[in-house]
């Protein structure tokens, strides 16, 4: 397991705990929204905003800040919880969600939020633009890495799998993409709706090197990403 102080796990937890609440107070103060894809993203956005990402809640526009996508756009209350927490905005502000004027809309904006690098929502399109940022740092050369988030429904469109299959013939190794593999989509489970198995071996035949977690153990989702890490 990764050499992280225990204390430091348990902050993280404590972070996701509050994010949670957050979650669950917005979405019930909007009277809309997706709490249920949201609270399965949290613990990875945690770790990811609090652990592994280089960012700046003081200058989001940080030229060699990591980046972050989340495809899976309707999480959006997990990504303003954690920002919030974050210091990128008041915590106050998250019960404006989806509400008229409000800075936090139903989907990321990247033009109305601090933190907010790529607008999403339209399922299927995250992961190309995060594949789009990675290939840009390499030409670049520059050192940031990027993120995504992707939903288990999502991998039913075709442009995931392009998006794959042009990151691995580039080599994009600066790109990470998780699978938030919760097995619900807005008409019911994947299995009924559209079967995306065996996804695990899908992934790998597209050239993607793959580690299977439990995407709520923080400790597991560090170790992955420092295996990752090791491989570059």
């Amino acid at each position: 397991m990764p050499s992280v102080d225990k204390t430091k796990i348990n902050e993280m937890e404590e972070i996701a705990r509050r994010v949670r609440i957050h979650i669950v107070k917005s979405t019930h103060e909007a009277g809309s929204g997706h709490p249920g894809g949201s609270l399965s993203a949290t613990d990875i956005l945690t770790t990811l905003f609090f652990h592994s990402m280089n960012h700046d809640p003081e200058n989001p526009e940080w030229e060699d800040r990591d980046r972050f996508v989340l495809s899976k756009g309707h999480a959006a209350p997990a990504l303003y919880g954690v920002l919030a927490e974050a210091g990128y905005f008041d915590v106050e502000e998250l019960m404006t969600l989806r509400k008229l004027g409000s800075r936090l809309q139903g989907h990321p904006d990247m033009n109305k939020t601090p933190g907010i690098d790529a607008s999403t929502g339209s399922l299927g399109q995250g992961l190309s633009i995060a594949a789009g940022m990675a290939l840009a740092a390499k030409i670049d050369r520059d050192s940031y890495r990027v993120f995504a988030i992707c939903g288990d429904g999502e991998m039913q469109s075709g442009q995931i799998w392009e998006a794959a299959m042009f990151a691995s013939h580039n080599k994009l190794d600066n790109l990470i993409a998780f699978l938030d593999r919760n097995n619900l989509q807005i008409d019911g489970s994947t299995n009924e709706v559209v079967s995306i198995e065996p996804i695990v071996s899908k992934w790998r035949s597209f050239g993607w090197h793959v580690i299977e977690i439990d995407g709520h153990d923080i400790e597991e989702i560090i170790d992955a990403l420092e295996k990752k890490r090791q491989m570059n």
